[in-house]
């Protein structure tokens, strides 16, 4: 499905469907397809929104975890959303969790699948040489339990992006913030009700930082789905929806 790309002020999202807003974040090498079968399941009873995040458009100085949290704070007022169902994905459940200890008012449950936050491998000690199709490749493979999964479309918009030196340093610069800004002292403070759905195959955040999410977050549930890596939304689609869609159920309305 092809979804309309809106752009109102500063913003470039997509909406789609009615009820009550389900709003996805994506990680650092994320983007919309990451979600299209989630959307798709959705938008039949959720208004299903998706920011792009500006991962490469901030100053260096606001390329960190708190400047993604600051633009999704102002994107939600912009926007008047409320009774937030809120999801990220790795780097985005950690925006996501930054942004429900800031600004809890608005979020009525939160969702995490591969987040860091606690603790995540990340591209391993070694960064590779510009244009290296190959490592890159193999990094993208190592997302997923099915390295089949890492298809020519999504390494190429890898190397692409790996490609280019500013947002090579931006990559960095974020890696780093999720790394410093570990939350394991606060997520006793979150209130909503949380639920993990974890790969049991991770390699990034493996699925003991599930379990540790799991403990240290007051409200929570832990799913695992088995031969499945760190982006279930996008390589169990199925297993993934149902687990979601049974936990905001419970939540819904």
């Amino acid at each position: 499905m092809n979804y309309e790309l809106k752009e109102i002020d500063k913003y470039k999202f997509i909406e789609e469907g009615e009820g009550e807003t389900l709003l996805l974040l994506h990680g650092l090498f994320g983007a919309m397809s990451n979600f299209a079968d989630l959307i798709e399941h959705f938008r039949k009873s959720y208004r299903v929104v998706v920011p792009i995040l500006p991962l490469f458009d901030l100053d260096i100085f606001h390329t960190s975890v708190g400047g993604l949290e600051k633009f999704v704070h102002k994107f939600i007022e912009t926007r008047g959303y409320d009774n937030i169902h809120l999801l990220g994905n790795s780097l985005g459940g950690h925006v996501a969790l930054v942004h429900v200890l800031k600004h809890p008012e608005k979020i009525k449950t939160l969702t995490l699948t591969g987040s860091s936050g606690l603790f995540e491998n990340g591209m391993g000690d070694s960064y590779p040489k510009r244009g290296d199709y190959e490592y890159i490749r193999k990094k993208t493979e190592l997302t997923f339990y099915d390295p089949t999964m890492a298809t020519k479309e999504l390494v190429d918009e890898v190397f692409e992006i790996t490609n280019s030196r500013v947002k090579v340093i931006k990559i960095i610069a974020l890696a780093k913030s999720a790394i410093r800004n570990n939350l394991g002292e606060e997520l006793n403070q979150i209130k909503q009700p949380t639920c993990l759905i974890w790969g049991n195959n991770d390699t990034i955040t493996p699925p003991f930082v599930g379990k540790e999410f799991n403990k240290l977050i007051p409200n929570s549930e832990l799913h695992f789905i088995d031969k499945c890596g760190h982006a279930p939304m996008m390589e169990v689609p199925a297993e993934f929806n149902v687990i979601l869609e049974g936990f905001l159920g419970k939540h819904k309305g």
